[in-house]
């Protein structure tokens, strides 16, 4: 058998991303890393520039996107929902903040391994871990062990629905090798009342401004993360067609701009770049 791929080379974005939710005010003051607020003070210029040119930064797209997968698990949770898989959790606040608020959750966070022992000393330290809150290790290519999605999955309980949510996590794959993980997890799923999926998307739309300038940007992320980044649909019905055909029962599209309303998020000038899918899979 082959070895699972490798992801551990993007990880330093957890970093960064991590500094953005704590200067955003979402995140608790022990999410603080120093070497997220280098890179945050880094990437300032850049972020102006993109801000100015593009109308939008890295720094907005992420508010929005986990502002936007927020609300969507807090309706999930509303609707009766009590379990939750964080796939790539990173630095991400959301099951220390969720967790509090939901004393009925059981919140499993999980990353490849190095992460998910920092990500777990980190929570322990400040005494937030529980049995219903745990962090756990995961290669989402494993086809099974201690690091495979089954056994991540096996941790729950099967006859109560589930939520997955992937955050800053498909993109630094090519489609046909994040499809991999899509479909397994799709199958997986079907172990449960129904499943439903969340992840953050950034489609390259037909017609798009800047579209050759994103094709560039994505290549050099790509290089200094070693990885390949991918944008990986061209349109919303192309998107759904194919997590239809990974066994997916139906895919919804959220685009930022229709919740400007609702949702403290930043805005973009013209259409955002992110995209939430949620995935359903019913038994």
């Amino acid at each position: 058998m082959s070895e699972p791929r490798d992801t551990s080379s993007i990880s330093f974005t957890a970093l960064y991303t991590g500094h953005v939710w704590t200067r955003d005010g979402i995140s608790a003051p022990f999410f603080h890393t120093r070497g997220g607020a280098f890179l945050y003070g880094a990437l300032a210029p850049f972020e102006f520039i993109g801000r100015r040119i593009v109308g939008g930064n890295i720094r907005t797209f992420l508010l929005q996107r986990h502002h936007l997968i927020d609300h969507r698990l807090h309706q999930l949770i509303e609707a009766g929902v009590t379990q939750v898989v964080e796939i790539a959790c990173g630095l991400s606040p959301r099951g220390h903040r969720f967790c509090q608020q939901y004393p009925q959750l059981t919140y499993l966070e999980t990353d490849l391994p190095d992460m998910a022992h920092r990500k777990k000393q980190l929570l322990q330290e400040h005494d937030v871990l529980s049995e219903r809150h745990r962090v756990l290790p995961i290669n989402i290519f494993a086809e099974d062990g201690e690091l495979g999605l089954a056994h991540v999955l096996d941790q729950l309980d099967h006859s109560k629905p589930v939520v997955v949510i992937t955050e800053g996590l498909v993109n630094y794959f090519p489609l046909d090798v994040i499809s991999e993980f899509w479909k397994k997890l799709a199958v997986a799923l079907q172990a449960f009342p129904q499943g439903t999926y969340l992840t953050d998307n950034y489609p390259l739309y037909r017609g798009m401004p800047f579209y050759r300038t994103l094709k560039v940007l994505g290549n050099m992320l790509g290089a200094v993360s070693r990885s390949q980044v991918g944008f990986h649909f061209h349109a919303d019905d192309e998107a759904i067609g194919h997590f239809k055909t990974l066994g997916f029962d139906d895919l919804k599209i959220h685009n930022p701009a229709n919740y400007y309303d609702q949702l403290p998020i930043p805005q973009t000038r013209g259409n955002p770049m992110v995209r939430i899918l949620e995935g359903v899979v019913s038994a």
